[in-house]
């Protein structure tokens, strides 16, 4: 089998999980090509494995944006007449409301056809999408237009809020198959698939290799380390305000962030107006390895979103024997079991998150439990090895029933 991989943007910094899993079917024998429809920019190539995977792949709005190709591709999508329209309609019946939506959908029609070009030209027999918003709507009508099967993991929450305006109902319909990254996951799709499809709903984890993380020395002071994106639904203004009270019981605790986005100048004055500064350092997007470094001399790892899928981040640093402070949200308690493996609290309360990094720095033989069993955990049942091997099981499978 050949595959191909498309998201909106690949390789990005927050995303190493889908590079991860195309090195594990790579590794499993799969021959995987990697489309994205935008270019990422060069602060997500932040080390070598990001910038060769960004250098390998097409580049589906580069493409479509020669009108000699754009033609082409039209024209030789047309030889096969009854697909094209058949495509065309399907782009015009998902379309969310209003004529701003119906534009969208046809510029996606336009990109379709150019991406089944591409999959032709490389033969291609199976298309795979992460993300299943504006990405995985072109993967669909690709689909539609070239006959090639296609497939998509479902992570959320963000499609969750807006399952209608994204039709998941109908990509669940037209997928071969769909990889739910956890049981909360697979359980919104149930409710937004008709039940005919349930049978195609698998649950495939996102994973980590727990052999690049390694506990190390724990530092002098006491430390708190933030992985994320630099954005409202990460809740780091909560952190602050629960920091604040950290520090009045552990003055010398210091709090790493890694991440950027929209929201990191706004943070940067809010963390001085409240006098954190003394206190905290944003760090910018780091490369794997040094994700990896931070984690092994970091005390507690803490993630306050309101709104997450399976933070692969906190697999991560469970991973790398570092206890966890997490929300109670969605899938995140399949993955950490509260008092066990770290501590639950509810979003958007920095009291009880203050409460719970202060029992943490306070019992360092908890922290130590905490992140063995964290370990554990995630080599039994997050593992990337793993869970690329189910995924090219379903490949396999679904392909035979073609």
């Amino acid at each position: 089998m050949k595959i191909a991989y498309l998201t909106g943007e690949y390789p990005r910094a927050t995303d190493t999980f889908i590079l991860r899993e195309v090195q594990g079917l790579r590794a499993l024998g799969l021959d995987v090509v990697t489309c994205s429809v935008r270019t990422t920019g060069p602060e997500h190539h932040v080390g070598p494995e990001q910038k060769a995977e960004a250098a390998a792949t097409f580049k589906l709005l580069d493409a479509a944006k020669n009108p000699a190709r754009l033609i082409k591709a039209h024209l030789r999508a047309l030889r096969q007449p009854g697909r094209y329209f058949r495509a065309l309609r399907l782009a015009v019946r998902t379309s969310p409301p209003g004529l701003r939506n119906l534009l969208y959908q046809l510029f996606y029609f336009a990109e379709a056809a150019v991406l089944a070009d591409h999959l032709h030209s490389a033969g291609v027999t199976h298309l795979h999408n992460h993300i299943a918003k504006s990405s995985c709507t072109v993967a669909m009508i690709t689909s539609a237009i070239s006959g090639i099967p296609y497939s998509f993991s479902l992570h959320g929450p963000d499609i969750f809020f807006e399952p209608r305006h994204w039709r998941l109902d109908a990509k669940i319909e037209t997928a071969s198959f769909v990889a739910c990254i956890s049981d909360f996951c697979r359980s919104q799709a149930m409710i937004f698939g008709a039940r005919d499809h349930w049978d195609k709903l698998h649950i495939i984890h996102c994973g980590v290799e727990p052999e690049r993380y390694a506990k190390g020395p724990r530092p002098d002071s006491p430390t708190l380390l933030f992985v994320g994106r630099l954005a409202a639904v990460k809740g780091v203004p909560v952190l602050f305000e629960a920091l604040q009270s950290v520090i009045e019981q552990h003055p010398d605790v210091r709090l790493n962030l890694i991440g950027d986005g929209p929201e990191r100048a706004r943070l940067e004055k809010q963390a001085s107006d409240m006098g954190l500064a003394d206190h905290l350092t944003f760090l910018g997007y780091q490369s794997q390895a040094a994700v990896a470094e931070a984690l092994s001399s970091t005390d507690i790892f803490v993630l306050p979103s309101f709104a997450e899928g399976v933070p692969v981040v906190l697999m991560e640093a469970m991973a790398a024997e570092v206890p966890v402070v997490t929300s109670r949200i969605a899938g995140v308690p399949e993955l950490v079991s509260d008092g066990e493996s770290g501590l639950l609290v509810p979003p958007g309360a920095p009291g009880p998150l203050a409460a719970a990094l202060n029992r943490l720095l306070a019992d360092p033989d908890l922290r130590a439990r905490m992140g063995a069993a964290g370990r554990a955990k995630v080599s039994a049942e997050f593992a990337s090895a793993t869970e690329a091997a189910k995924l090219k099981t379903l490949f396999e499978t679904y392909g035979a029933q073609r």
